[in-house]
């Protein structure tokens, strides 16, 4: 068994997430703590009282993903997994990479929360509410939502955000381009193409504002290098440098979120099981209907983990 650390993003969220850890471990509570310190917030009461529509205000999103995937993460080495040993790859889908990062000892915990504040404050502002939209194509390949997104740009914006699966790939840009690319993929052949209920076209052009702030915030915050390989989404290959790290987590805000080739990447070198640390269990989900061959397995409680603890000792042992 060879593991790949997955981290989910926006859209995995929900009310309570990260309670019974903190209730369980104090390493888990500890963590939530220090986001909450380095916000100036009680994150975590968002977090677990909501009111949902807040905590799915992007800003409040981000941040507290990361912090419920690496309050997961500190159980997990408190109970003795060391993730230099237990995994060969981390990869985190959008703002997962930051919460891969902070769990490769890339980036610190409180420099990851802050970040994510940044990104989720400026991506929510590049583009005026209800000027951009995001739609899912289902039944489409990548290549041919590419086309579909040149078809329905006609001057505006239109661009493959994610390719997540096979046959599932989400388009970004000005709501009236989204709309026509809708109606464009069912004439070809799309199973379904649906308006996603975001607050902003992510991962296209139209975020240029935000990764010039991006690029700002990141000057100022030390990254490591990893202590094993990020997949990185705009790559979907492997890097370490801490530079390179840099450049692209800019390039990502308005660049395509390449998971399935991530995936499929990580399966080609060895990787036979990813294991999705945090809340929900869209990654691992999504796993076989990329490859056949991978098992996904979600850690989203107590329970969760000491199942992968008990695995992890079977293996080494």
């Amino acid at each position: 068994m060879t593991i790949a650390f997955t981290f989910p993003g926006q859209g995995s969220q929900t009310v309570g997430m990260g309670k019974e850890l903190a209730d369980t471990f104090p390493e888990a509570r500890a963590v939530f703590e220090e986001v909450d310190a380095a916000l100036g917030q009680s994150l975590t009461k968002i977090m677990w009282e909501g009111p949902a529509d807040e905590l799915t205000l992007t800003a409040n999103t981000q941040p507290a993903l990361m912090a419920v995937s690496l309050a997961t993460m500190r159980v997990l080495e408190a109970k003795g997994v060391d993730l230099s040993k237990a995994a060969s790859f981390v990869a985190g889908h959008s703002l997962g990479e930051y919460s891969a990062l902070a769990a490769a000892g890339s980036l610190i915990i409180a420099d990851a929360a802050r970040l994510l504040r940044i990104r989720g404050d400026a991506m929510q502002k590049a583009v005026p509410v209800g000027e951009g939209a995001m739609a899912a194509l289902l039944g489409l390949d990548f290549d041919q939502a590419m086309e579909v997104a040149q078809e329905a740009a006609q001057g505006e914006v239109c661009q493959a955000a994610n390719d997540n699966a096979t046959g599932q790939v989400v388009v970004s840009g000005h709501k009236a381009a989204v709309e026509r690319a809708c109606e464009i993929a069912k004439g070809k052949g799309a199973r379904r193409a649906v308006l996603l209920p975001v607050s902003a076209p992510f991962h296209c052009s139209l975020m240029q504002p935000a990764a010039d702030a991006m690029a700002k915030a990141l000057a100022e915050v030390e990254i490591k290098a990893p202590v094993v390989p990020l997949v990185a989404n705009v790559l979907a290959a492997p890097i370490t440098d801490p530079e390179e790290i840099r450049a692209r987590l800019v390039e990502q805000v308005t660049g395509t979120v390449r998971w399935r080739e991530s995936v499929t990447w990580m399966a080609d070198n060895g990787v036979t099981t990813l294991v999705e640390i945090g809340t929900g269990k869209v990654l691992s989900g999504m796993v076989r209907r990329i490859v056949k061959s991978l098992e996904g397995v979600a850690i989203n409680t107590a329970e969760d983990i000491d199942a992968l603890v008990a695995r992890l000792e079977g293996v080494e042992s």
